[in-house]
């Protein structure tokens, strides 16, 4: 049997699953899993689609729908947006499938500092990260005054649809290069081995073995660069390219009226397009099986490089890492300048920035790790739960879980905002006189109401790869389902359950559109809302660089500590498997 037969006929096992009856546990988990996306999320999608369908007199109409094909505006934002979301995906993939593949499959220091810094991007507002680029890359940044200087040439990399595509890439890949790393971490060796002893090297192992194996986690990661970058509203605008659907949403909802049927046409489309990526990411993987009969990152064995071979690996990382990690050097520089205008670098250096930010928006940091820790916390919590309903029980409608879990990837932050602010109108706080609308927890269920769908990946794809054999054997010696959970299935899926973790909460740090809508105090503020209000104006970009390098900082040693953690859990599996 060839190497690629061995991956195809592991592949082409139909997925099995434990089918127990759904028992109280199971009913209770999916019940209040229902009534919480019910109440924080259905009932907010209804109301943007009830709007989308009804007429000014109360009956439903589709007129609205060929109202907004009929303008070539609209037409011309909806192409540019499937554009601009695809090309994104393709060059995302480019930077991280080398990047996971190489800090996983190879020994060589630095790799967990390499995926630390991968994960940087993510946890910087995209807005901030498309100014920064500008100032780096536009046409009269610092790469531009150079070419110019040097070869008398400029280069466009910042202008249009193109200029969009370049910052999203760098921005979302880190989606594909954490669920990617968990999926190989997860691959059984004995696999890779067999494909070597075979003869199948190179190029053609990644492309026939590993790869393949390893589906799981890149579809997840990919599904979530097209759905983010779709409904992405911060770059766009910065970057003054309105001919797209997120920007013209919200154009319509703020301009015209929060009644704006346009406005809320727009959000049913991204809901549809949205949900149909996730769709189709599943379609691809139905009747395949990825899973493996023992944890695959315990058991392989890293290979060493040679010495030519380390020093083309270190060269491309770096490049690649040297432009990905520019947005960040940009507002490091941002932050630490008195004035930076038409210049290579700042013309003048200061640190009062960080004093202005240390002295008025302490709390607005404090409230970013609050918010954030509760919100992916939550989501992992329930992204475990609701992949385990679906891939091992027979609960009733529980595909319905992931389904109504995915449409959060569709709504905007400000339809969901402005739908929340409508529920909660005149509710006040239980034993008190405090309006609903006017605490933080509304901020925290939005944060974890948008950022459930990446956990749920990744939970889902790391849930895939745990083989059903070990369940059946600790049910067979008289272990319950949930010390099999405990025991056998939450530590098997820790490296996914991680990678959700950090996805949302460094996602849910950079959230701007729901946070200034459901932001009343700047008591409750967080950091992106602090981010947003400096960068109004050219004065205060100097006082929001500085806090979204503060941002970068805390999210980037919380990814360092997560990936640690991981790498000493493997390693112990591997002591303990060994002994």
């Amino acid at each position: 049997m060839s190497a690629s037969n061995a991956a195809s006929s592991t592949l082409a096992k139909p997925l099995r699953a434990i089918r127990l009856p759904g028992g109280v546990g199971a009913w209770l988990a999916g019940l209040a899993i229902a009534i919480f996306l019910g109440f924080f999320l259905l009932a907010p999608v209804i109301s943007v689609i009830y709007t989308a369908f009804v007429n000014q007199h109360g009956g439903l109409t589709i007129g609205h729908f060929v109202n907004f094909f009929g303008q070539t505006l609209f037409r011309e934002s909806f192409v540019n947006s499937m554009y601009v979301a695809l090309m994104s995906v393709v060059f995302s993939s480019l930077i991280a499938i080398p990047l996971a593949y190489l800090t996983v499959r190879f020994a060589f220091r630095g790799s967990l500092v390499i995926q630390t810094l991968g994960v940087l991007p993510l946890i910087m507002p995209p807005f901030v990260g498309a100014v920064a680029l500008q100032l780096i890359f536009g046409k009269n940044g610092s790469m531009n005054l150079l070419l110019g200087e040097w070869f008398g040439i400029n280069i466009p990399v910042m202008d249009g649809l193109n200029g969009v595509i370049f910052v999203e890439s760098l921005h979302y890949f880190p989606f594909i290069l954490l669920n990617l790393v968990a999926s190989l971490r997860n691959i059984d060796g004995a696999m890779e081995e067999s494909a070597l002893s075979l003869g199948c090297t190179g190029i053609r192992l990644f492309r026939r073995v590993i790869f393949p194996l390893a589906m799981p986690g890149f579809l997840a990661g990919a599904s979530l660069v097209f759905v983010k970058v779709f409904d992405d509203l911060g770059t766009p605008l910065v970057m003054g390219t309105t001919n797209m659907l997120a920007p013209q949403a919200y154009l319509r909802i703020t301009s015209v009226g929060v009644d704006d049927p346009l406005g809320y046409v727009i959000s049913v489309i991204m809901i549809v397009f949205s949900v149909l990526a996730m769709w189709m990411a599943a379609r691809v993987m139905k009747g395949r099986d990825y899973s493996t009969l023992q944890k695959g990152g315990s058991s392989i064995q890293k290979r060493k490089l040679t010495v030519w071979q380390s020093v083309v690996a270190y060269f491309w990382i770096g490049a690649i890492l040297l432009v990905v990690l520019s947005p960040h050097l940009g507002i490091l520089l941002m932050s630490l300048s008195k004035v930076w205008s038409f210049s290579v670098l700042p013309d003048a250096y200061t640190l009062e920035h960080y004093a202005t930010v240390f002295g008025d928006s302490s709390q607005m940091i404090s409230n970013t790790l609050l918010y954030c820790g509760l919100a992916a916390t939550l989501d992992v919590v329930f992204g475990t739960a609701i992949a385990y309903l679906i891939l091992r029980t027979r609960l009733p409608a529980r595909q319905w879980l992931d389904w109504t879990s995915s449409i959060a990837l569709a709504i905007p932050g400000l339809v969901l905002a402005i739908g929340y602010l409508r529920i909660f109108r005149g509710v006040d706080v239980p034993f008190t006189e405090t309006p609903v609308t006017s605490t933080w927890v509304l901020i925290m269920i939005a944060y974890a109401v948008r950022r459930l769908p990446y956990a749920l990946r990744s939970c889902f794809a790391a849930l895939q790869q745990v083989h059903i054999s070990l369940e059946e054997s600790a049910h067979s010696l008289g272990a319950s389902r949930l010390r099999t959970i405990r025991r056998i299935v939450v530590p098997l899926m820790a490296g996914g359950i991680l990678a959700g973790f950090v996805t949302s909460f460094i996602t849910a740090a950079v959230e701007l559109s729901a946070t200034i809508m459901l932001t009343t105090t700047e008591v409750n503020a967080p950091m992106s809302y602090g981010i947003y209000l400096y960068m109004q104006s050219i004065a205060g970009r100097g006082p929001g660089a500085a806090l979204g390098v503060i941002a970068v900082i805390v999210v980037a040693i919380g990814t360092f500590l997560s990936h640690w953690v991981a790498e000493r859990s493997s390693s112990n599996k591997t002591a303990r498997y060994e002994e």
